[in-house]
């Protein structure tokens, strides 16, 4: 065979674009899901990841255009995709070391944007490099493929077109099909695999580079032997379930005492089951006080849940109020399967997969209580955080109802994204009561257009026959902080909830931190290893 007769028809060289394309847009899309159940799956993140991999191919097409004019060999390039493809397929093995050992330097290092600096140098240090040697392939191509200026639009114009196919594919595939169904570290190998399929090919036909195509491979097997696990909590041995699906990383605890949900590696409880039918002692517990901030008989009340979960509160609720009629609106298909399948969640409690804000508009329903409960790993989505949508909540509340809010990321610092949600909801209802969640960052936020409701809530207390609600919603009631209007809005239009809850974190970590970040600048690693 001849030595070139693969480029000849320059056919392959449009399928090196396409392939090209499609894989740097699916190891974006990884890249995400990668960095998420670490550092949250927030707009921040992705607004790292897409300008990392900008700046990665941006320095690329710089670099293999000036490459390809000097030395116009396409063995090079073929050569770069060999090396790339490798890279992609040693992220599944290495990535989440490389993603933890850069957390575990800067949280004892720095003192503000953890999340942000420690998600921008592990993705620098992941994923800049083969993303480089991708970006070198457009220019590379041009220089093979234009025959002459008369056609030379025309052919830059397709392989652009090649290019941008490849990329919607990129783009769709790992979304809605790879990583649900095989994950991201498989992901990451498949799309590895394309790559070093294509250099492979190119390599036989030339009959040369034996040698780097054995090694090549070898490297290729041994990552998918050894990397292809979907485990991002490693250490964790004993997982009742880890999983991935369109919208989560999922985690499933379990021991004697209950059932644990975790959507992130790093930071908290989204669910809990209890197994001796107990209270929680978390926030749901809390918020058990809206159903009896509301008049008339319990019985008759009706519930919507906005973030469902696996249906902690719901299954609170029919715990001790007897008859009362609870549904839930949960994005996350999966996670309902989860609750049903781990968390005893009942049949007969409807869940709606749907985005909670677009069901309220779906809806003409009122309520007794609504729940707000939505959170995009760490932070509430700005969607489900601005006037108009409180404004949507309180249309769907009968004339009595009460809004319940769970506030995650309680901080005590001036302009934090819970008195931003607390003036927000202060200025679309008449009352609103906050309380501390004892132990835990959260804050529990109930309003309402009823001036009675604290009233209420006492009343229907000293009612209460179960002696452990009885004292919860107690302490609920001896708490309560009235909450006046003020300036800090949160609209559709500017909501910034990351950047808020951001410098939570970063608060938060200094608290909990701080006493080893002093033993590591003062005494070094060996003085921090003594410590512990």
């Amino acid at each position: 065979m001849e030595g070139k007769s693969i480029l000849k028809s320059k056919a392959y060289l449009y399928l090196t674009e396409f392939f090209a394309g499609m894989s740097v847009m699916a190891v974006e899309m990884g890249a995400s899901r990668l960095l998420a159940p670490y550092f949250s799956s927030s707009q921040i993140v992705y607004t790292i990841v897409i300008g990392t991999i900008m700046i990665a191919m941006a320095l690329g097409n710089v670099w293999g255009g000036r490459s390809a004019d000097k030395d116009p060999d396409p063995d090079r390039l073929y050569r770069r995709i060999l090396i790339a493809a490798v890279w992609i397929a040693a992220i599944p093995l290495a990535g989440k070391y490389v993603i933890l050992g850069v957390s575990g330097l800067l949280i004892l290092t720095v003192s503000n944007n953890f999340l942000v600096l420690a998600a921008f140098i592990a993705c620098m240090v992941i994923f800049v490099f083969p993303l480089f040697l991708l970006g070198t392939v457009t220019p590379s191509l041009a220089k093979y493929t234009v025959g002459s200026l008369e056609d030379s639009g025309k052919i830059v114009g397709a392989l652009g077109a090649f290019n941008t196919i490849g990329s919607i594919l990129g783009t769709f595939l790992p979304t809605f099909v790879t990583i649900p169904e095989v994950g991201t570290s498989v992901t990451f190998l498949i799309f590895s695999g394309v790559l070093l399929l294509l250099a492979l090919i190119y390599f036989i036909n030339k009959r040369t580079g034996r040698a780097g195509m054995a090694a090549a491979v070898l490297l290729f097997v041994l990552c998918s032997i050894f990397g292809h696990s979907d485990s991002f909590a490693f250490w964790e041995k004993d997982l009742a379930y880890e999983g991935e699906s369109i919208y989560n990383y999922l985690q499933v605890k379990e021991n004697d005492n209950s059932v644990i949900l975790s959507t992130n590696v790093l930071f908290g409880v989204q669910s809990i089951l209890k197994k001796d039918d107990s209270l929680t002692g978390m926030y749901y517990d809390y918020a058990l006080a809206a159903p009896l901030m509301t008049e008339g008989d319990l019985q008759e009340k009706e519930v919507l849940i906005l973030g469902m979960g696996t249906g902690t509160y719901a299954r609170q609720c029919r715990r001790y109020f007897d008859g009362i009629a609870v549904e839930g609106v949960e994005i996350d298909e999966r996670i309902t399967d989860l609750a049903h399948q781990y968390f005893e969640l009942p049949e007969e409690v409807k869940v709606t997969t749907y985005d909670g804000r677009a069901y309220l508009q779906a809806v003409d329903k009122k309520y007794d209580v609504i729940m707000v409960d939505a959170y995009q790993d760490i932070t509430i989505p700005f969607q489900m955080s601005s006037v108009e949508f409180f404004t949507m909540v309180q249309e769907h509340l009968k004339e009595d109802g009460v809004m319940v809010v769970n506030m995650n990321m309680q901080s005590g610092e001036e302009g934090s994204i819970n008195q931003y949600l607390t003036d927000t909801i202060a200025s679309v209802f008449d009352t609103v009561y906050t309380v501390n969640v004892a132990g835990s960052t959260n804050r529990e936020l109930f309003a309402s257009s009823n001036s009675r409701m604290e009233e209420v809530l006492a009343q229907n207390t000293s009612a209460l026959s179960d002696p452990q609600l009885k004292a919860m919603m107690e302490r609920v009631s001896e708490n309560l902080e009235g909450c006046g209007r003020g300036e800090r809005i949160l609209t559709d239009d500017k909501a910034p909830v990351e950047l808020l809850g951001m410098k939570v974190i970063d608060s938060i970590i200094r608290d909990e931190i701080g006493y080893y970040r002093d033993i590591f600048k003062e005494q070094g690693i060996s003085g921090l290893l003594e410590s512990m």
